[in-house]
This record gives C-alpha cells, sequence and structure tokens, in this order.
C-alpha cells in the first residue's frame, strides 16, 4: 500500500477519537444517509472498527468495506493510514477510497422478508400484548398516554378477547375473527384520537397460532401533547436547527434506510402495497431530512457575521463532482446531465463544501422542474474578477414576476407544487454573497431556467 503508487478517487479524514472530520464524495453522502454526520461518528460500522483498529496498532490497513445505503450495497476497497500529528487534534487516521460499487441487494425470500417487517412492526408498536391461543389477552404493556386507559380496562380484564376492548373498522362479524382476517385491521380506541394498525404475530408450529400471539397496536401518527408542542417553542430565542438536528437526523435516516430496505424486498408476491407504502415513508423521510438541513444552514446563514472559509478551488471539478451524485436521480426521469469535460477547470476563490451545496441545490432543481428526456448543461465562465458557472435546464421557465422573488424566503421557485421548504435558494444566495460572489437568475417562459453562481476568481 504505497500512497505514491496508488490513485484514490475519494479521501477522508478522522481525528484521535475516530471521528470523521472530513470526506469526500461518495464516503461523505454515505456517512450521512447511515445516520451519521460531518464532523461525527463514524456511522458505516465495519469503516469504524479497521479505523479503530489502525489507530491502536499503528498499521496501515488495506480492507474491503461493506455497507448498505438504503438503496444499494456498497463494496469499496479502502486503505487506512494512521497518521501522528504534533498533537491530539492533528491525529488520527487517512483514508483513501480505491474502488466503489454499488450493486442492488439480494431479493430476501418471502419468509425473510416477512420476519422483517414483523420486526420492524414490532419497533413502531405502542402497545404489545400476549395473547393465548383464543386471543384472550395474557398480559399486555403500553407507555402511551392515550393508551392508558385502554390499558387500564385490559388490565382489569385479563382473559377477555383483545377484540372486545377495541373497534375494528368495517366489521359486523361476531369476535373474535380468525386472526389472519384481523392481522393488518384497521381499529379505533375509545379515549385515542388516533387511528391504529393491529398487528397479530402468530406463535407455536407447525400450527400458526398454536401456542398463542403476539399483539402489536401500530398508530397512523406520533403522540404530542399541547404541554410538549409549548416546551419546544423557543420562546428565549433558542437555536431550532441547532437543536433538532441532532435529535431528528440520525432516527430519520434510519426509518428512511429501512424502508427503502422494504421497498426493495417486499415487492412482488408480497404485494405492491407494501412496497407502496415503504415509497411513502421514504419519501416523506427524504423531505424531513431536507427541512432539517434547510433550517440549520438557515440559522447559519442569517447569524450575525457568518463568513464563508474561502480557498483555491476548480469550479470545474466542483461541477462535476455535483453532477455525478446526482447523476442516479436524473436517470430515473431519463435526464441528461451535461457536466464540464474532464479537461475543463475553471479556477476560483470558494469555500468548496458551500459551492458544491449551492451546485447540487440547484442541479436537484433543475432535475425537479425538467421534462423527461431532456438535458441540463453545466456551463463554466469568468471574467477579470469573477468566476462563474451555470446550470441550464429545458423546463418551463419563470416570466419577470416569478425571477424577483425566485430567491426569497419560503418561495418554491415561483412555481406550483414540488415540494421542498422554499429554502433552498435563498440559502444558496446567502451562500454565494457571503463568499463574495452572487446567485443569479435568467429565464424565459416556455425555454428554460439558467441559473448562475459566481464568485471571486484566481489565475491559474
Amino acid at each position: 500500500m504505497d500512497e505514491s503508487t496508488t490513485t484514490y478517487i475519494a479521501r477522508a479524514r478522522t481525528d484521535a477519537t475516530d471521528r470523521l472530520i472530513a470526506a469526500d464524495e461518495p464516503l461523505a453522502s454515505l456517512q450521512r444517509r447511515a445516520g451519521g454526520e460531518i464532523p461525527g461518528t463514524i456511522a458505516i460500522p465495519e469503516l469504524r472498527e479497521q479505523v479503530r483498529k489502525a489507530r491502536r496498532t499503528n498499521l496501515r490497513l488495506g480492507r474491503t468495506i461493506h455497507a448498505f445505503d438504503g438503496t444499494d450495497r456498497i463494496k469499496s476497497w479502502m486503505e487506512i493510514v494512521p497518521v501522528e500529528g504534533d498533537d491530539q487534534s492533528e491525529s488520527g487516521c487517512s483514508i483513501g477510497i480505491v474502488t466503489w460499487q454499488a450493486s442492488p441487494p439480494p431479493v430476501e425470500r418471502d419468509d425473510e422478508a416477512a420476519a422483517r417487517r414483523d420486526a420492524i412492526d414490532d419497533a413502531l408498536a405502542e402497545l404489545h400484548a400476549r395473547l393465548d391461543p383464543a386471543q384472550k389477552v395474557l398480559t399486555v404493556h403500553t407507555d402511551a398516554e392515550d393508551l392508558q386507559p385502554l390499558l387500564r380496562r385490559m388490565s382489569e380484564n385479563l382473559g377477555q378477547p383483545w377484540t372486545d376492548f377495541v373497534n375494528i373498522a368495517g366489521s359486523q362479524h361476531a369476535q373474535p375473527l380468525h386472526w389472519r382476517l384481523l392481522d393488518q385491521s384497521r381499529v379505533s380506541i375509545d379515549g385515542s384520537p388516533r387511528q391504529w394498525t393491529a398487528r397479530l404475530i402468530p406463535l407455536g408450529e407447525p400450527t400458526p397460532g398454536s401456542q398463542g400471539f403476539e399483539l402489536y397496536l401500530i398508530a397512523n401518527r406520533a403522540w404530542v401533547t399541547r404541554a410538549q408542542r409549548r416546551d419546544r417553542r423557543t420562546e428565549d430565542g433558542a437555536s431550532i436547527g441547532r437543536d433538532l438536528t441532532p435529535i431528528l437526523r440520525q432516527p430519520i435516516a434510519r426509518i428512511v434506510a429501512n424502508a427503502e430496505t422494504i421497498r426493495a424486498r417486499l415487492a412482488g408476491p408480497l404485494g405492491d402495497e407494501y412496497s407502496e407504502y415503504a415509497r411513502d415513508i421514504v419519501n416523506a423521510g427524504q423531505h424531513l431530512l431536507s427541512l432539517v438541513d434547510d433550517l440549520t444552514d438557515l440559522e447559519v446563514v442569517e447569524a450575525d457575521g457568518f463568513r464563508a472559509a474561502p480557498d483555491p478551488i476548480d469550479l470545474a471539478d466542483v461541477a462535476r463532482r455535483a453532477a455525478g451524485i446526482l447523476a442516479v436521480r436524473a436517470q430515473e426521469k431519463r435526464i441528461k446531465i451535461s457536466a464540464p469535460p474532464a479537461d475543463a477547470s475553471q479556477p476560483a476563490t470558494a469555500e468548496f463544501r458551500r459551492v458544491l451545496q449551492v451546485l447540487l441545490n440547484l442541479i436537484g432543481n433543475a432535475i425537479r422542474y425538467s421534462p423527461e428526456g431532456s438535458t441540463i448543461t453545466v456551463t463554466l465562465g469568468s471574467d477579470e474578477k469573477r468566476a462563474r458557472v451555470s446550470v441550464i435546464d429545458q423546463g418551463p421557465g419563470l416570466d419577470q414576476q416569478a425571477q424577483r422573488i425566485v430567491f426569497d424566503k419560503f418561495e418554491r421557485l415561483g412555481r406550483s407544487g414540488g415540494g421542498g421548504s422554499g429554502l433552498g435558494l435563498y440559502i444558496s444566495k446567502r451562500l454565494a454573497q457571503a463568499m463574495g460572489g452572487d446567485l443569479t437568475i435568467t429565464s424565459t417562459p416556455g425555454e428554460g431556467a439558467t441559473f448562475t453562481l459566481s464568485v471571486p476568481g484566481r489565475s491559474e
């Protein structure tokens, strides 16, 4: 493992406590999709273990690292080299990524997929009960505030069928029905404003249910009391983004990853409804993650004295990276991204990660609003003082009124639909200005739009 002769497609760095403090794509995206942060604890278990081993033994390690990003299985050869610094902050490991392969996960057998679904429902359930073979309640437990009246009724009447304590949607038959007819049934509960789904997990072999059942009640939404909502208001101007980001990001990212697994592995004989349900969870989770990120970035760019940390960069290189990251999303809509060629270069002075953030937002918006089969073109330019990169789409374009408000806070590109928080372009423009540049638009209705990021240039 001679670094002088090894070609790395990306690099990363950890500190003396095995935290990931810097990472190029695609490792940076994998870290975040796995629920981690940069800087933050390495979220890929196998990589975390190898980094710890390399640092403790002070030995170079070359290993194949396996991971799952929620959509694909990742197989990557990484070379990990301990780094000795003058102090603890400079020590850690250097990670060089030599290969990176993404492939669809293998399709689970029906029984494996069903077991995974049961495990997820077990984790989501807010009431657990043990039933006998006649579906009579043996034990029951819940911490949910709105289920405490139900808990009291069931605890005081053990030995009665669980169906005596709930209202089953659309059922006029004598209870209890066969367990297969009750599994996945929608129920309402006196004293709870939420709707619930009942899961019955049969116990015993070879006859399912011969040893009883486990009953899970899963709510259609989380329970938040008025007092909790009052407590979450920031009466003293506390930081919403800073306070909520670490609390929300990891669990949401894990929900997205699990839902992606369900979507991939419950297709086919298990029924399309599960795949569609998982797809909805994925979309909602990704939307929530983007909102969390936008809240954090909004707080940063609006803080007094916010400044970027400019470095010498190559706009062409950043543009190619952004196009590569979003290539799969574009392919899903049969959209082609025409990025600057490999030999193109556009020197500039700006903060690399902020420029990448802006370009990801611009190209992502272009994908969202462009028709299938169209092309998004990323071009470069410069003058005596500025370096420029433009994202040109073939979408519906914006009229003059929409162009005047497109960079306003909470404005969704002046167009209906499309989702998002309406903060992306506002944040991007503030970032461009903090780097000494600007973000502008030119557009003609029916002829697409061109967003141009300009930053201070530099000579070769």
